[in-house]
């Protein structure tokens, strides 16, 4: 009876690990990533958004000064968005490539798409790998 019970504990105790709990959808992951970034460019904070920068926009701009200065140069509706929502998602290679359609109202009246890039490192974590941005808000797909 006692191993019974001890089974029986062990059955209940792994059902509530982490280890076994299922793993969390890449499209949401990479999702509550860009809206960290995006939150990061809004209070200028380049620590943050340059976190989430992958080993190869790092190694293009090995500091977050001159990360911050690129975004700001180049993806202003990026950088101070007026509003923005997700528009279609695709997830590549069992999620080791995610694409994140996000449309954008920039603070000027104008509307981007931005399509951004997202990769698995080798550690299972997701860093942003690129962003196209273009203008126009209509959705035509990734």
């Amino acid at each position: 009876m006692r191993a019974f019970l001890a089974v029986l504990i062990l059955c209940a105790a792994s059902a509530f690990s982490p280890l076994s709990a299922r793993a969390e959808d890449p499209i949401d992951t990479t999702r509550t990533m860009i809206e960290e970034q995006i939150k990061a460019f809004l209070k200028d904070d380049a620590e943050t958004a340059y976190s989430f920068a992958a080993p190869g926009i790092k190694a293009m701009y090995p500091d977050k000064n001159l990360f911050f200065a690129m975004v700001k140069k180049s993806y202003e509706p990026v950088y101070h968005p007026g509003n923005y929502a997700f528009g279609r998602s695709r997830s590549i290679d069992n999620g080791a490539l995610i694409y994140h359609e996000v449309l954008i109202s920039g603070r000027d009246g104008k509307d981007w798409t931005a399509i951004y890039q997202l990769t698995r490192q080798p550690d299972g974590s997701y860093r942003i790998n690129g962003v196209q941005i273009m203008p126009d808000a209509d959705s035509k797909g990734i």
